[in-house]
């Protein structure tokens, strides 16, 4: 094999791992994202049923205020009672007082409904705090895995990208700017091997007399369909070739 296609290979992995590497790094913030979206969603769902026991024990309170307001108008009516001396007001008053009796009652069973409600969103209270410590301790430790592994990548990713310099360097210019110009216009794939007399780019079949080129080791073979760099390496199976 050409010091060249090796140099070539080699730099070819390089780019290969960087590019992972890059990748890899760009999947970190949408893992972020995703933690911090379910503590805030936990968070949410505490801060709803604080909320919702806020609103029992106001409309409790007011249920309360409203049943101390009919005692003291019961009260009201029975003194009016006491010092009438009207049939018909005394029976008016009597009319108000079971009124008032009839709506204290109903506004008990809700104030009752009400203790009931908020017993259970005490409850649910306690859970949804749990739920979101618990999710926020695990996000806290994933976050730190993650800031560890963004760490680590980092680190990776300047070894190799120092090391691919200096492999770049040591690689004749015009082939450099052929691999470079191929590997922008068709990725990671741009020195292929033509195992059973295919390009290993585009997998279109190779002429006869293209492989025996690559197999001489004479120059830099290109794929005449996709412009790849071609390579032939010991072992591999060149027999289906067109004539």
């Amino acid at each position: 094999m050409l010091e060249i296609i090796e140099k070539l290979l080699v730099l070819q992995d390089r780019d290969r791992r960087i590019n992972q590497l890059r990748q890899e790094l760009q999947r970190l913030e949408p893992e972020r994202r995703q933690l911090e979206a379910g503590v805030s969603e936990a968070q949410k769902e505490f801060e709803a049923a604080k909320q919702k026991l806020a609103q029992i024990e106001s409309e409790r309170r007011q249920l309360e205020l409203d049943i101390n307001s009919k005692q003291q108008n019961i009260e009201r009516y029975s003194l009016q009672q006491f010092q009438t001396r009207k049939n018909e007001e005394y029976r008016a008053l009597s009319h108000e007082i079971e009124l008032n009796k009839k709506q204290i009652f109903e506004l008990e069973n809700r104030v009752l409904d009400l203790m009931e409600q908020a017993e259970n969103t005490q409850k649910a209270i306690t859970i949804a705090a749990q739920k979101a410590k618990n999710i926020r301790e695990t996000a806290d430790k994933q976050m730190a895995i993650i800031s560890e592994r963004e760490k680590n990548l980092h680190a990776e990713l300047e070894s190799l990208e120092a090391e691919r310099k200096l492999l770049a360097d040591g690689i004749e210019s015009g082939s450099l700017r052929k691999y470079e110009r191929i590997l922008k216009s068709k990725g990671e794939n741009v020195v292929v091997g033509i195992e059973h007399g295919v390009c290993g780019g585009c997998h279109m079949k190779l002429s006869r007399q293209t492989v025996v080129e690559c197999r001489a080791d004479q120059g830099i073979i290109t794929c005449v369909h996709c412009g790849r760099i071609l390579y032939y390496a010991p072992g591999m199976d060149v027999s289906v070739v067109d004539e």
